[in-house]
């Protein structure tokens, strides 16, 4: 009797074990620009992390090339176009996915993974959180915010020159969301990446269908950040249209106004949620990560 009450509460919290490890969302990560899906001191620390805080979840980070150099190298080099699509294939084949997955990008995998989401709604991403994303784009170079930096100032101006050629365009991953404000009708004509998801000269329904179809998208913004310019483009702000001094926010936008993505819809259902954190790019400690990301949006 003894033993067949001992395999009965053995068998019980198997199940629940068994259970409770198939509940866990599937979480996928994309990184940013000069780094890989698995190196141990950032994403595969962010890995274990996930696996640490929500018991039996299957964490997908992405990689982009055979093996971690090349994923680094293609975070340079690669087609932003070519790489979205080489990521919904592997998603897409990833049966764990199938009945949905939420979703961390960290700097430009941030804006790679909302593309995911409007180009690839099977299998269906549930939650989008984007850590230091540069969804309008950027106008500077990383830790070059300086007026006074020479160098800086020059190569800013050899991208504010020939961004937007088709060589640059195809072969650079930062000139494809290079955002010129004071170019603004060549940034919408010649984006091949930027511009098409922020549906800026013509509109695709499926992207703005898809995009709606998220039961949240939290934007963080490192308010000390020195490697995204402008910074508020990690909130959807963007300088306005013909200069490059006056911020306007997401909302103050045509993006937002016309509501182009379904933004302003998603807005209004509270459906977007806007984090700011002291500190530069991707700078936060494990707390801040569980208690403002894990918990509230993820398990």
């Amino acid at each position: 009797m003894y033993f067949v009450v001992k395999a009965t509460v053995f068998l019980f919290f198997l199940i629940n074990a068994s259970q409770s490890s198939s509940a866990a969302i599937p979480v996928v990560l994309w990184h940013g620009m000069g780094d890989s899906c698995c190196f141990s001191f950032s994403l595969g620390y962010i890995k274990k992390i996930l696996e640490n805080e929500i018991p039996g979840v299957n964490v997908h980070s992405i990689r982009i090339g055979k093996d971690e150099i090349e994923d680094v190298e293609n975070s340079f080099f690669k087609n932003a176009n070519d790489q979205v699509k080489e990521a919904c294939e592997i998603l897409s084949n990833d049966e764990s996915l199938k009945n949905g997955y939420n979703a961390i990008g960290f700097s430009q995998g941030s804006q790679f993974l909302r593309a995911l989401a409007q180009r690839c709604p099977d299998p269906p991403m549930l939650n989008l959180v984007s850590i230091g994303g540069q969804h309008q784009g950027v106008y500077g170079l990383p830790r070059c915010m300086s007026l006074d930096n020479v160098f800086c100032d020059y190569l800013r101006k050899l991208l504010h020159y020939g961004a937007y050629f088709k060589m640059v365009q195809e072969r650079f991953v930062q000139a494809e969301y290079w955002h010129d404000p004071e170019k603004e009708d060549e940034y919408k004509k010649y984006s091949i990446f930027l511009a098409d998801i922020n549906q800026e000269l013509t509109l695709n329904q499926t992207y703005k269908d898809n995009l709606k179809k998220l039961k949240s998208f939290v934007l963080v913004k490192f308010n000390q950040d020195t490697m995204v310019e402008p910074l508020e483009s990690e909130w959807f702000g963007f300088y306005k249209p013909g200069q490059s001094k006056v911020i306007q926010t997401l909302q103050e936008s045509d993006l937002y106004k016309e509501d182009r993505l379904g933004l302003k819809e998603m807005d209004e259902q509270g459906k977007i949620h806007f984090l700011s954190i002291d500190g530069n790019h991707l700078q936060f400690s494990d707390r801040w990560f569980i208690e403002n990301i894990i918990k509230k949006y993820l398990i």
